[in-house]
């Protein structure tokens, strides 16, 4: 029997926090499932609503790559803070042939368990966009009340799909990649609709 590779990703939100606590236990656990630690992959110091993050962009390269079997984690929001987010996470690791575990909240999708738990936060998920969809569109209804132009101005983006990708966590610099506008005229643009919508 082959000894699986595991890869241990850990995030603090601040400088002033250190990742050696969630590391420490990561590490004890997969020494007493006998698993092999292929690497640590730690961002500090950065926000977990921001998915663009070096050490989880250079993890998921090294999962496409077969680099490790299982991807191991404190928590959840180590990874992610939105659900969709997460999901993307662990469909790109699915995709890959990894697996995922959460260590303190016994998360492990090697099981049929850990399986249906992910199917149950998909669905999860598709609520809580339909739920941000119907805010949207409340909003800038409100919006149009109000004198507001919404809808898609001259600069020829999507305004509705801005306001869903920063719901749902993306960065200014994500949004502008996926609509095609400079960040600058999506923040301008959506940032009001952004204050009405909440």
């Amino acid at each position: 029997m082959t000894t699986k590779k595991v890869g241990i990703y850990v995030r603090v939100s601040t400088t002033e926090q250190t990742t050696e606590n969630q590391v420490r236990e990561l590490q004890a656990h997969s020494q007493r499932q006998g698993f092999e630690i292929f690497k640590v992959y730690a961002d500090e110091g950065i926000s977990g609503s921001v998915s663009d993050r070096p050490a989880l962009g250079n993890m998921l390269k090294d999962a496409r790559q077969g680099k490790f079997e299982i991807l191991m984690v404190w928590k959840i929001d180590r990874v992610a803070r939105s659900i969709s987010h997460l999901l993307e996470v662990l469909a790109d690791l699915k995709g890959c042939g990894v697996g995922f575990v959460s260590l303190t909240e016994g998360i492990n999708t090697e099981t049929a368990q850990g399986r249906m738990l992910a199917s149950f936060l998909g669905a999860i998920a598709e609520f809580e966009k339909e739920l941000i969809i119907d805010r949207v569109r409340s909003g800038m209804a409100r919006a149009r009340a109000n004198g507001v132009k919404v809808g898609r101005p001259r600069v020829g983006f999507d305004v509705q799909k801005a306001i869903e990708l920063k719901e749902a966590g993306s960065s200014w610099s994500q949004v502008a990649k996926v609509v095609g506008a400079s960040s600058a005229t999506i923040r301008r643009v959506v940032t009001p609709l952004l204050k009405r919508v909440a």
